[in-house]
């Protein structure tokens, strides 16, 4: 990286062991050094939108995708008394 002229950005880093669900336990819990920074790993990353978790289900995607989209479903049910038929439905398609 130094002879590219890149930096790390050490608040951004994220260290992410996968194996499967049996292998689990043997994941080292220690912190892994990059560069003069100890880094403790973490259960699940997010990466493009998507949240990888360390035995690589994705049930840590699915719970923040569904609760993201019940949220929206509570702004909607919020306001759909005061919309009219055609413009709630603008809405929720969009």
């Amino acid at each position: 990286m130094a002879a590219n002229r890149l930096k790390l950005n050490h608040a951004k880093i994220e260290v992410l062991w996968c194996s499967s669900s049996r292998r689990q336990h043997q994941i080292p819990a220690d912190p892994v050094r990059i560069g003069d920074t100890d880094i403790l790993p973490v259960r699940s990353v997010r990466d493009f939108g998507v949240y990888i978790d360390a035995d690589v289900t994705m049930r840590v995607h699915v719970t923040t995708v569904v609760q993201s989209y019940f949220a929206a479903l509570r702004r909607i049910r919020s306001v759909r008394r005061v919309l009219p038929r055609h413009a709630l439905l603008t809405w929720c398609v969009s």
